[in-house]
């Protein structure tokens, strides 16, 4: 199994391995790119060298090697403009041509490629700069997918990352799962034969003695019987069925109430008509026990407990509220965590119970509705009818 501190070490690892990555490709395809259009530029000078020999060749002039210059481009597009951005001789090299007009396009491509600073000029007369040609050029298509490359292998690279990092989460998760359920069973295996003997000696007790705390005995060892239960179907994913809410939480309330200080008022906001829900009675109880009994160590032996019970569009809600301690707001979602707990003594284990048989075998919501210092904490629990 995949310790956290472990988890954490490799999930860092494979970030800090794709910021290298990322930072060396950046690096070198910066690098090729720079050489690349250093490369470009310096065509262009002989690209605009030769076009100036063409114009002022004569008959006797050798242009041979121009015409290989002017052949020799085949990648980077060029257009060729006047000082008044007139097309000179229809001059333009490595352009798509579009439909319609062919002019305007190529004098408005020629001004970006201007404004973008890639011009040369070429002046025919040394004391006259009024009058020039200008050879306007852009990048080639190697060049623009080079720059695109790098930010293409970043997202290849941070897709890998993320990948890896869900993957070790569903196996860590995973893991943890067989852990719980491993822990679960072997609890209710180990209570089981207690149970039994409590059991029998509470039937003894009982044809031998009339006391009233033997029955309250009873209760409590049928209590302990159902929670080996509870135990045993964590792992098992146990079929919910429809059933009557009311009831469902009367027992679980009613088992709390009794076993909790004198100055916990317990108010049941119910409806008159039956609600029902798909639920698993036992385990679903579990969750009203623990929110129950978090709420009445929230308030220290003194307030009010309401459970709220309420059907609404699509969904049935029950709301625990207490007038206890409050949780501060960047706590609501750490007190699922396992292990979060504030109490001197407990595994922190309660609540994150809970979500899991609300989410998981319930396919529902938990989670704090509202809590404030002081003023108390609501948690909100939203099943499917």
């Amino acid at each position: 199994m995949i310790k956290f501190k472990n988890f954490k070490r490799i999930r860092t690892g494979l970030i800090i391995l794709a910021i290298i990555i990322a930072f060396i490709s950046l690096f070198v395809s910066q690098s090729l790119v720079n050489d690349l259009s250093r490369e470009e530029y310096a065509k262009m000078e002989i690209f605009a060298e030769a076009y100036r020999t063409l114009n002022a060749a004569d008959d006797d002039t050798e242009l041979n090697l121009v015409l290989e210059v002017f052949k020799g481009n085949r990648t980077i597009p060029v257009i060729v403009v006047d000082e008044e951005s007139n097309i000179v001789n229809n001059t333009f090299l490595n352009i798509d041509i579009r439909k319609g007009d062919t002019l305007a396009y190529l004098t408005s491509y020629a001004e970006r490629m201007r404004q973008a600073g890639n011009s040369i000029k070429i002046y025919f007369d040394d004391n006259d700069e009024t009058r020039y040609y200008e050879v306007c050029f852009d990048q080639s298509l190697l060049l623009n997918r080079l720059k695109v490359y790098p930010y293409i292998q970043m997202s290849v690279v941070v897709l890998f990352v993320l990948i890896a990092i869900f993957a070790l989460l569903s196996f860590k998760k995973t893991e943890q799962n067989k852990v719980w359920v491993g822990l679960s069973k072997e609890t209710a295996h180990q209570l089981g034969t207690p149970i039994s003997s409590l059991m029998a000696w509470s039937e003894l007790f009982k044809d031998k003695y009339d006391d009233p705390l033997i029955d309250e005995m009873e209760k409590d060892v049928n209590r302990l019987q159902m929670v080996a239960e509870r135990f045993s179907k964590i792992g098992s994913m146990p079929e919910p069925v429809t059933a009557d809410m009311v009831g469902v939480m009367n027992g679980v309330i009613e088992y709390v109430e009794h076993r909790s200080p004198k100055g916990v008022r317990f108010v049941r906001d119910f409806p008159e008509p039956p609600v029902y829900a798909r639920v698993n009675s036992s385990l679903f109880g579990w969750v009203i026990e623990n929110l129950c009994k978090n709420a009445v160590d929230a308030m220290d032996g003194d307030g009010v407990l309401t459970i709220r019970l309420r059907e609404e569009k699509s969904i049935v809600s029950v709301e625990v509220s207490d007038t206890g301690k409050g949780i501060s707001k960047k706590s609501w979602k750490s007190v699922f965590d396992p292990g979060y707990t504030t109490k001197q003594r407990g595994w922190g284990l309660g609540l994150s119970l809970a979500k899991r048989i609300v989410e998981e075998y319930h396919k529902g919501k938990i989670y704090v509705n509202f809590s404030e210092s002081g003023k108390g904490t609501v948690f909100r629990v939203e099943l499917l009818k």
